[in-house]
């Protein structure tokens, strides 16, 4: 027995009922309702929890939300749509802008000319191999468009209608070797007709025939219709002349014309289907 009480295991087992002792005589005296035990827990396991605890807590804060891809795919194919709505937005905004101006010239013309009766139309057809910038729009005969309609942008000559089917016409360009006006320059008076060659209008260029080698026009003069034959209305403008040239056939001189309007460039016109001749 004595060698029992002499031996470390027993000296060890004391160790522990004194640490336990103390720690209860402990608690009694500062109110603590822990364990000696739980203390001893808490010492060690203490550090650990709260760490773990501030680990959790900022988890907490970042609001880390796991979506699948499927979500994502479905929020992308809506921005697209978002996106492609707003672009068709904005294109209708700049044709309604430029409409708005097109009819804005032709209720100028209208108040100016109260007999005119017109048919607004849309070039739909373009022909690149021709260098006469002849064009196809969106109004036939079921729009009561007739061959030799004339066709305006503004109020600036464009062509006539040479061909129609029920809901398209073809119109030739002041450009075409075919297309013959009656016209004058307005600061002399002085009258011809208007037509070209092919190689005037592989330039863009017209020409007012008929003058005299005399001429007064210069360059700089404006051609204007001059309502003569009745196929179109009078003082529509035409051009602007950049050269007076002598006629090799005959007395007569040319007066080279540049039109006002790019052919190859319009979109939006009036055909003129009535007008007071």
């Amino acid at each position: 027995m004595k060698r029992f009480f002499k031996s470390y295991t027993f000296k060890a087992f004391a160790a522990v009922i004194a640490v336990l002792l103390c720690g209860s005589a402990l608690s009694a005296l500062t109110y603590e309702k822990e364990s000696p035990f739980s203390m001893a827990v808490s010492f060690v396991f203490g550090p650990v929890e709260r760490l773990a605890a501030k680990a959790a807590a900022g988890l907490d804060g970042l609001k880390i939300s796991f979506r699948s891809s499927s979500y994502y795919e479905e929020q992308i194919q809506q921005l697209q749509k978002e996106l492609a709505d707003s672009r068709a937005l904005v294109a209708d905004h700049e044709q309604l802008k430029q409409k708005l101006v097109l009819y804005e010239k032709f209720l100028e013309i209208k108040e100016d000319n109260p007999d005119y009766k017109f048919v607004p139309a849309s070039n739909i057809s373009s022909d690149p191999a021709s260098a006469y910038g002849t064009m196809t729009l969106n109004k036939g005969s079921i729009h009561d468009i007739e061959v030799d309609d004339p066709v305006i942008y503004e109020s600036y000559l464009i062509g006539v209608v040479t061909s129609v089917s029920p809901t398209q016409c073809t119109v030739s360009t002041l450009l075409n070797p075919g297309v013959f006006v009656s016209a004058y320059e307005i600061r002399t008076r002085e009258a011809g007709y208007i037509e070209t060659t092919a190689s005037l209008a592989d330039n863009g260029l017209i020409r007012l025939a008929g003058a005299t080698r005399t001429t007064a026009m210069s360059t700089g003069g404006i051609v204007c219709t001059s309502g003569t034959g009745g196929i179109y209305p009078k003082d529509l403008l035409i051009g602007e002349i950049t050269e007076i040239t002598d006629a090799t056939e005959n007395i007569s001189a040319y007066a080279i014309i540049k039109p006002y309007v790019d052919f190859d460039s319009l979109i939006d016109v009036f055909i003129i289907t009535d007008f007071k001749k």
